[in-house]
């Protein structure tokens, strides 16, 4: 028996899950995510024991360790949770411990970056397959209900075919020699390691919308600013204001939909969402001469979901509101329900992992996004 997260005791089945890492955003976002979702957290693990067993007692779990090899040997797990930093180099550490997990037999649930490069992961991709195993990956973006929701309404059909999606994003685009340097020279820089991690949430979010573009072409400004232009096999655009140095003030990202026949999907902060439709002009008017602006019943107009927060509620939670009790819930559902990944999955983290590694190439060129088998 445990409390779901409606705060009533249930049978339902519960994942014996483990955990990787103790540091403070898995403290604030994930160990704290756990209490609403159908998990055992037995096992927990970082390299300082005294966090480890301090992280344990706080969140119920019976065992702590200081070394993931043990606690993998120990078994009675069915997935593990990987939150870690990076190597000395700036590399993600996920791909290894994560093949770790996998060859001890354990589903697998990590935090993004997930990789530096593509093959690592079509490495875990061939071994997750082999073994009949999941991984996902915590690519948050796409798993915001405000973009679920977003999703929802592109694919009505009155909204059409996506003609274009324009996203805004505060981060720096490093220099050619800084990505060189990380990407060809194996080196640790800073700028880069910056720009692997943010990054995913642009990336992830434009792939879950319309999925793997062919092309990128961007241009950076001398600090960093800059835009980028994606293009797809259907047609349809993408742009990404990549807005370093802007203020945070008023939020820092906004989405925009636009569709075939009248539709535009606006997403403001990451929660409010305005889904917006032509209202019909007056019949026997044209431009010009149309007598007032208001026409349409209210299904033919704009409408808008926002949550308040007056409210103790689930949905204006930040563990909600920014995806994280979906991001773990997936992998919980693929485990234990035979549900598929339709987010988070390792050709979703492809992906992205692509498009990062596009940059390299430099400014003012048309970089082709084709993924090697």
């Amino acid at each position: 028996m445990h409390i779901n997260h409606h705060g009533q005791l249930t049978d339902e089945p519960m994942l014996r899950l483990g955990f990787i890492g103790c540091g403070s955003h898995s403290f604030r976002n994930l160990y704290a995510t756990l209490q609403f979702l159908p998990v055992s957290l037995d096992a927990v693990c970082d390299l300082d024991i005294s966090k480890a067993q301090a992280f344990a007692k706080q969140f119920g779990a019976s065992r702590a360790y200081d070394n993931y090899h043990q606690m993998l040997a120990d078994g009675e797990l069915d997935a593990v949770m990987i939150v870690t930093n990076y190597d000395e180099s700036g590399r993600p550490r996920y791909p290894a411990i994560a093949a770790d997990c996998l060859n001890a037999g354990m589903h697998v649930w990590m935090e993004k970056p997930p990789a530096a490069t593509v093959a690592d992961l079509q490495m875990l991709e061939e071994l997750a397959n082999e073994r009949k195993l999941h991984v996902v990956t915590g690519l948050k973006k796409m798993f915001f209900p405000v973009n679920v929701k977003a999703k929802e309404l592109m694919n009505e059909p009155d909204f059409g075919q996506v003609q274009l999606l324009s996203m805004t994003y505060p981060q720096q685009i490093p220099t050619v020699e800084e990505l060189q340097t990380y990407i060809h020279e194996k080196k640790k820089v800073t700028s880069v390691i910056s720009f692997l991690d943010h990054l995913c949430h642009p990336a992830a979010l434009m792939v879950y919308l319309l999925g793997m573009p062919n092309s990128l072409y961007y241009q950076r400004s001398a600090d960093g600013a800059g835009a980028v232009t994606f293009t797809f096999e259907n047609g349809a655009v993408c742009m990404l204001a990549m807005t370093h140095g802007a203020a945070s003030n008023g939020g820092m990202e906004n989405t925009m939909i636009v569709g075939q026949h009248g539709r535009r999907i606006v997403i403001e902060n990451n929660i409010r969402l305005r889904y917006d439709r032509n209202p019909p002009y007056e019949q026997g008017t044209s431009y010009g001469s149309a007598p007032h602006f208001y026409t349409g019943s209210i299904n033919e107009t704009s409408a808008i979901w926002e949550p308040e927060f007056s409210l103790g509620q689930l949905y204006n939670k930040g563990v909600f509101i920014q995806g994280f009790y979906n991001e773990i819930n997936a992998l919980i559902k693929a485990v234990l329900h035979n549900e598929p990944l339709t987010q988070g999955a390792l050709a979703y983290a492809m992906m992205v992992t692509r498009i990062f590694e596009a940059f390299v190439e430099g400014p003012g060129k048309r970089i082709d996004l084709h993924i090697d088998p």
